[in-house]
């Protein structure tokens, strides 16, 4: 031992990316390693209180645009710890019935409480015997029924034993101890998605405020999706789809009058948006209803899309394109009909982007109407003005020092991280 540790947030990043690339950018990138079973990441050392707003960019290592570190958004920001001892956690919920109620997806198939920020020990579901997980798979996506205090139904996303995805229901109620818990019994399949290759699975699930259940699909895996599933319209993957978990139907789900392929009988009716890569986390504007998708990107660019309240049948261009950029062909490529991203960033600020929500939180006034996202593998938190369309440059608003796996919101809209690595859920606040 018997050396100092170089603290800096440039040898912060260097640490993080020796012990997590190889995960990381199978997690997401779409380059997935040897499958393992259910994977314990290796945890970076904690750096304590995070960096305040404006760190000095990482130097170009790749060609793209260079995020704005002294950008129009001046908001200054940290990362407190909400609750820890969690195992590569990958998604977090607001849970309705208590303020300080969370459910957070952990990707070996187990859904963790976190009440006044204490982690129950028991599981509020552990689905890890029928989940497939390691490099890209495992249970990663969640999503609650918005009358979920009348009907608790929660929604979930996972890869099968088989490497398959499956979005299926689980119903909620009080175990023999009064607690509330999800059956896994109760389990009840919507939709199923051969996958062919282990790596692009998407997984982000949604309500929107039309309260149709939105879900993110990946290109299926290969790189620049070799089969072309973004761009076809037989296929759901590549794609955000839109289907209606309330029908009355014998069926498992209903497809939504107005989705823009419901009678096309060459397309999936389930189709609301296409032309995705690896969509892997989503997130509706709780104000304007704007849907927010940050599509990871192949080996150049990450990208930030919307799709804007009322807004269907969008083509978000892969593989046509790559971020803003041409991909398929790499020069010339035809752009007829593309709805380009709002904001994108370069390799050199990392390898895997992670949609977020829109803040309408009353703790960070400055961030009102600001659209976060961030990257898992460089840890920064980026930010764009959700009321313009782009292309905008984005202001790096945080260094966190951890590898950021997913962004949620509480019951007050306040911005909740999940630490991949460390194994913790954290909450944005002004700092200091």
């Amino acid at each position: 031992m018997g050396r100092e540790m170089d603290d800096t947030p440039a040898a912060r990043h260097r640490a993080m990316r020796r012990t997590l690339t190889a995960l990381l950018a199978a997690v997401l990138a779409g380059c997935a390693p040897a499958e393992t079973p259910a994977p314990v990441p290796t945890a970076p050392p904690t750096p304590g209180p995070a960096a305040t707003a404006s760190p000095a960019p990482m130097p170009t290592l790749s060609p793209g645009p260079t995020p704005a570190t002294n950008g129009p958004i001046a908001a200054r920001v940290r990362l407190e710890v909400v609750a820890d001892g969690l195992v590569a956690p990958v998604g977090v919920v607001a849970a309705p019935g208590a303020a300080e109620r969370l459910l957070v997806i952990e990707q070996a198939g187990r859904i963790r409480e976190v009440r006044d920020g204490r982690l129950l020990d028991v599981p509020f579901a552990d689905l890890s015997d029928r989940i497939r997980s390691g490099g890209e798979r495992g249970l990663l996506g969640i999503a609650l029924h918005p009358a979920y205090l009348e009907h608790p139904r929660l929604f979930v996303n996972y890869t099968d034993l088989e490497g398959d995805t499956v979005v299926s229901e689980l119903t909620a109620a009080p175990d023999d101890e009064g607690t509330e818990r999800a059956d896994p019994g109760s389990e009840r399949i919507l939709l199923t998605i051969d996958q062919p290759y282990p790596n692009h699975n998407g997984g982000a699930l949604a309500f929107g405020p039309d309260g149709f259940l939105h879900i993110a699909t990946g290109d299926g895996g290969g790189g620049g999706d070799p089969q072309d599933h973004a761009e076809r319209l037989d296929t759901l993957l590549g794609k955000i789809l839109r289907i209606d978990v309330d029908t009355d139907d014998a069926q498992p789900y209903g497809i939504p009058a107005d989705n823009p392929f419901a009678g096309d009988p060459t397309a999936r009716p389930e189709i609301a948006h296409f032309g995705l890569r690896n969509p892997w986390r989503i997130a509706f504007d709780r104000e304007t209803g704007d849907l927010w998708i940050g599509d990871v990107g192949q080996g150049r660019y990450e990208e930030l899309d919307v799709a804007r309240a009322g807004t269907l049948g969008l083509d978000f261009g892969w593989d046509r394109l790559e971020g803003r950029h041409c991909f398929e062909p790499d020069t010339g490529c035809d752009r007829t009909g593309l709805t380009e991203p709002v904001a994108e960033y370069g390799r050199s600020f990392g390898c895997s982007v992670v949609g977020g929500p829109v803040y309408r939180g009353d703790a960070i006034p400055e961030l009102t109407g600001v659209a976060l996202f961030a990257d898992v593998c460089s840890g920064l938190l980026f930010g764009v003005r959700a009321a313009d369309d782009g292309p905008q440059e984005p202001t790096v608003l945080l260094e966190t020092g951890r590898p950021i796996a997913s962004l949620g919101e509480d019951a007050d809209g306040e911005i909740l991280a999940v630490d991949l690595g460390g194994g913790a859920v954290l909450r944005l606040v002004p700092a200091a």
